[in-house]
């Protein structure tokens, strides 16, 4: 077997194993800082990924909004001089211009995944004597569902809606003591009252958001806030939120109208997000920045223990370049070792965190797991830092003269 493996491999194999406690110790020392890289990075994209599923179960990545009513300056007459007031007006509830263009506009877009119009107001939810204000959304389900998972969050009855049907939050069920099947009265500013029957109850994990939203077919919002045949907004997911703002940019210089992307209305959980990746990424680069120490003195030792081997060596014909690659081979299968066993050691440190982090009721935290993908750039990092660790060493090896390395 022997005979088929360079003369390099040999040599740095033979090399490993003859210094085998320095071998196991920098190998123990590599697997740990993998360890840590592979499961802090797996732990933090966990709660990166329940993060935002837990922001999107209720909103888009992209709203699209009609523009604000402009300004408009008052003037005033003060002796011989007239002043110029600008009074910002009110804004009015208003349809956008065309919104069925710009939804059809916005379905053949390759980086959109779900379009939906929405009708919304502020509006009265109405039970005997008692009354709780309200936001009145009215969606067509079978596109509201792609970007807001409804169905997935009903706690009774069933998602389906119709002209006289209408979705409620657990809270409001709970505020006016609805169950399935009773009636619900809903007024708006403009003197509008339609009586509709509860036919779901749903639960969006948030009291407030349980509490203020109605759910309406579009028609019926559409009747109630006085919008015949317009839409207030247009709701809009992506492939990748953490884009979604150049494609609200994007979708703005296309269509003319206001796009407001998660990341402009949530800068602080955007800034958030950001921190994590930049404390993870400096995670990683500080315990590689410590594994390649620890590789480059142990080589380092090495080639000091070997020098009269690399003069021998040098003395029967081994080229510089074969020394270089000796020390390079031995850093690599260091850096490899240590990420299988660094691997090895996440998943065991993962199925430790597992069954201690969970809620009251048991179930987890966050979820969290380790990816292929994840694996292989740990890996690839481990190794490529053994042989940036042992470049060093190597050409120190490489420059030795062997007659003064026989010498000792």
């Amino acid at each position: 077997m022997n005979r088929l493996l360079p003369f390099e491999w040999i040599a740095a194999v033979r090399f490993l194993r003859e210094g085998l406690a320095q071998t196991a110790l920098i190998v123990t020392g590599v697997a740990v800082g993998v360890a840590v890289i592979v499961f802090m990075s797996a732990l933090l994209a966990g709660l990166q990924a329940d993060f935002l599923r837990r922001m999107f179960s209720s909103q888009a990545h992209i709203v699209l909004l009609p523009p604000d009513e402009v300004a408009r300056p008052l003037r005033q007459e003060a002796g011989a001089a007239v002043l110029a007031t600008v009074i910002r007006p009110s804004q009015r509830l208003r349809s956008i211009d065309q919104w069925q263009g710009a939804r059809d506009q916005l379905r053949r877009w390759p980086a959109v995944t779900a379009v939906s119009a929405m009708a919304s107001g502020a509006a009265f939810a109405v039970r005997g004597d008692v009354s709780k204000a309200i936001t009145l959304m009215g969606v067509e389900p079978e596109d509201f569902y792609r970007v807001v998972a409804i169905p997935d969050k009903i706690v009774a009855g069933s998602p389906r809606l119709g002209v006289e049907d209408v979705l409620i939050g657990t809270q409001l069920a709970i505020d006016l003591g609805i169950a399935l099947g009773d009636k619900i009265r809903i007024s708006t500013a403009i003197g509008a009252t339609q009586t509709l029957t509860v036919v779901g109850i749903f639960d969006l994990g948030n009291k407030g958001a349980n509490q203020r939203t109605v759910l309406v077919t579009l028609r019926t919002a559409q009747a109630l806030l006085g919008l015949v045949g317009g839409a207030t907004s247009i709701d809009v997911t992506v492939t990748d939120p953490y884009a979604a703002e150049d494609v609200a940019q994007a979708i703005a210089a296309a269509t003319g109208v206001r796009a407001d992307s998660w990341i402009r209305t949530n800068a602080d959980f955007f800034s958030f997000v950001n921190s994590q990746n930049l404390s993870n990424a400096a995670i990683r680069l500080f315990v590689a920045i410590s594994v390649a120490f620890g590789i480059a003195s142990v080589l380092v030792v090495s080639v000091v223990q070997k020098s009269k081997e690399i003069g021998i060596l040098r003395a029967m014909g081994a080229s510089r370049g074969q020394i270089l690659r000796v020390f390079l081979i031995q850093g690599g299968i260091v850096g490899f070792l240590g990420s299988l066993l660094g691997s090895s050691l996440a998943g065991i440190i993962l199925a430790f965190w597992r069954s201690f982090a969970r809620r009251a009721d048991g179930t987890l935290l966050f979820p969290v797991s380790i990816g292929t993908q994840l694996l292989l750039l740990a890996a690839l990092l481990a190794t490529a830092t053994g042989l940036l660790a042992a470049i060093l060493p190597a050409l120190r090896a490489a420059r030795l003269d062997p007659v003064v390395a026989i010498r000792g």
